[in-house]
């Protein structure tokens, strides 16, 4: 989620006029962000398959493996905001490419190999998929536009796409709102990741903005713009809703039941949907010529770069503070093994000792050549070092 916060601030620079230079300098650290994880995803993969495997075939941790998807769709928006128009397509078919591959191995592992134990709706790690699925029909909008040739298709796909990501963001709310309102809800259970469900609505209006905003020429798209307009609306308005209530969440966690606040990757969850939030209300301003909402838009903004500063923070001090604990266990370890030498040392000189007091001994070996063993026939017992 790094860098997908990254992308979201760097969107909105360009178009709230902000400063270029900052900017560019967040859209390398996206592009640093992107290759790193990715160069560190294909190492797991080459040296510990079975674990990935593991992971695949576990209905958590399956759905983690959208957010590669959804990286390289704000990846390639920012390309799109650059020109790179190939670079942007590039993007968009490799992320489509995955997408086709998780989508059924993500829900086919939730229906052959879960169990009540390994579901918990109100986990929502599982939106992801849903967010990657927006973010597809983003990017495969501005593809559409930048590629005329393949304009007409593009368009259809991407507006499958936004409507299989509202019916799959719909299923899903049902089963996690009767979660909440009409189960029990222990601390452990509200973690930053349940941010990712108003991000996943606020994607949804910023994919909906999207497809108004652009000009398609086909009579079925056409027709069904009002509808569009209409449900984009209301998404941002759930979207929006649910803010107050995960803040909410989050005093009943840390101030009511007093839970400490301690930094984990998962804080990363709560900056995009900020940062998507920030994105999603400037578009629909912008498609409704409705100013008001701009200025939403450049207080969340706020809300989301800082977000992102204090995460960046203390994810810095985590690894900090990682580090030198490992150095420390370490100089541990080798203090400990010092010492043991030490204590053989001690040994062997009570040993040496112990030698010169059997007389009647004979010392069949002193040293050998290669070998610092020690060996005395003494009656009563040997000794070998």
């Amino acid at each position: 989620m790094l860098h997908h916060g990254d992308g979201n601030w760097n969107y909105l620079q360009r178009v709230l006029q902000g400063p270029r230079g900052l900017s560019d300098a967040l859209f390398l650290v996206n592009i640093f962000a992107y290759i790193s994880l990715n160069l560190c995803t294909l190492v797991r993969i080459f040296l510990f398959p079975r674990k990935v495997w593991a992971d695949l075939v576990d209905p958590q941790r399956v759905f983690s493996f959208f957010t590669i998807i959804a990286g390289s769709d704000v990846l390639g928006m920012g390309l799109d905001l650059r020109d790179f128009g190939v670079g942007t397509a590039m993007f968009w078919a490799f992320a489509l490419f995955l997408w086709l591959a998780l989508i059924y191995c993500g829900f086919g592992v939730l229906i052959f190999l879960s169990t009540s134990r390994d579901v918990d709706i109100a986990h929502g790690g599982w939106l992801i998929a849903i967010v990657a699925t927006q973010s597809l029909a983003i990017l495969g909008a501005a593809v559409a536009m930048n590629f005329p040739a393949i304009g007409p298709g593009a368009f259809i796909l991407t507006y499958m796409l936004w409507g299989l990501g509202l019916i799959l963001y719909s299923i899903f709310i049902v089963q996690f709102t009767g979660r909440v309102f009409f189960f029990e809800m222990a601390p452990s259970d509200v973690t930053p990741v349940l941010w990712v469900v108003m991000g996943a609505a606020a994607i949804g209006a910023n994919a909906g903005s999207e497809l108004v905003r652009a000009s398609v020429n086909l009579p079925l798209l056409q027709l069904i713009r009002p509808f569009v307009e209409g449900v984009t609306l209301i998404t941002w308005a759930w979207a929006t809703w649910s803010v107050p209530l995960l803040l909410a969440l989050g005093i009943w966690k840390h101030v009511i039941r007093r839970a400490p606040v301690r930094y984990t990757p998962l804080f990363w969850s709560l900056v995009f949907p900020i940062g998507m939030y920030a994105v999603a209300t400037l578009r629909l301003s912008l498609v409704s010529d409705f100013p008001p909402l701009r200025s939403l838009s450049e207080t969340a903004l706020w809300f989301a770069l800082a977000a992102w500063t204090v995460t960046a923070v203390a994810s810095l001090n985590a690894g900090r503070q990682r580090f030198r604990g490992a150095a420390t266990r370490r100089g541990q370890t080798a203090r400990g093994v010092g010492g043991r030498v030490d204590r053989v040392g001690a040994r062997s000189k009570g040993k040496t000792e112990a030698w010169t007091s059997c007389s009647s001994a004979t010392l069949v070996r002193l040293f050998s050549k290669n070998s610092r063993a020690h060996y005395c026939s003494c009656p009563a017992r040997a000794y070998s070092i």
